[in-house]
């Protein structure tokens, strides 16, 4: 009851945004684009530097940056499924500061994102938009970067999602437990809260000890508890980004937090109360060869 009870006022809130949120306009197709370039920014917690703009659809949620009709390049690609009971809305804060770093966040607009179906097609309406001479989207896709994340069930989601062949990372965030990381093939970081009492960080470490054959991740954030990361994400917004940027952007800065023997979550206690890396992360190195 208390899950239902922390959600009332945002899924309430969604009606507005449903009738306040304009979907994005067509525009001229630009010139081809380059591929994503590489940022040394290390402030991976502040907002980035592109305008944002949410488009609601009848399965999709986006939010991406504003001017993207006009962007000097391709953006990579998240797909991000809902607790239970919750809507994109709920997480606006997180999905909106990943747009504003120059990712595109295909938010599944279901309270039941489990199976990973509408995460899926959240990649599918982006491939037909990238190709689409009408859309704003038109050649700004980076549909060879694309990671995968969710909360609670929505984390389970990001799981089952990571079998997709599409897929290149996964970052479930406090992830229930109806999820097979056995079929996922790409580096995860998997991501507890010290105090939360609904996905304990017991059942976060099960998943992280079963990944054995990729590299994976797990950190346990200090203090947090199941709703941390609803609304303001707080603590979770850095790494996150941080972890997407290294992972579909090829941010030299935002590897060194997770890789090589100094890396900065290691040594960050103020933000993590456990840190742990399997023997493939740890063989990773800091700086991709």
């Amino acid at each position: 009851m208390l899950w239902r009870k922390k959600l009332l006022v945002p899924l309430a809130a969604l009606t507005l945004v449903l009738a306040a949120s304009a979907g994005a306009g067509a525009a001229p197709p630009p010139a081809p684009t380059s591929s994503p370039t590489v940022s040394a920014a290390g402030d991976f917690g502040a907002p980035g530097p592109y305008a944002t703009a949410v488009e609601v659809g009848a399965i999709t949620t986006l939010y991406y940056p504003r001017d993207i009709a006009t962007s000097d390049r391709r953006h990579p690609v998240i797909v991000w499924g809902n607790g239970t009971f919750a809507f994109p809305v709920v997480y606006r804060d997180l999905l909106l500061h990943w747009a504003s770093q120059g990712f595109i966040v295909a938010a599944a607009n279901t309270p039941q994102s489990n199976l990973g179906i509408s995460m899926r097609e959240g990649i599918d309406m982006l491939t037909r938009r990238n190709a689409d001479p009408d859309s704003i989207f038109r050649d700004h896709v980076d549909l060879e970067h694309i990671g995968a994340s969710g909360h609670s069930q929505g984390g389970a989601a990001a799981i089952v999602v990571g079998s997709d062949p599409r897929i290149d990372t996964i970052l479930p965030i406090q992830p229930g437990p109806l999820a097979n990381i056995n079929s996922v093939h790409v580096p995860a970081l998997l991501l507890a809260g010290q105090k939360d009492s609904i996905v304990f960080p017991f059942l976060v470490k099960a998943f992280y000890n079963a990944a054995d054959h990729i590299p994976a991740l797990y950190g346990e954030v200090r203090g947090a508890d199941h709703f941390t990361v609803v609304g303001d994400a707080g603590p979770f917004a850095a790494p996150t980004t941080a972890w997407f940027r290294a992972q579909l952007m090829g941010d030299r800065t935002a590897r060194a937090q997770f890789f090589g023997p100094a890396c900065g979550i290691c040594t960050d206690t103020t933000t993590w109360s456990d840190v742990r890396r399997n023997d493939l992360a740890l063989s990773v190195p800091a700086v991709a060869p």
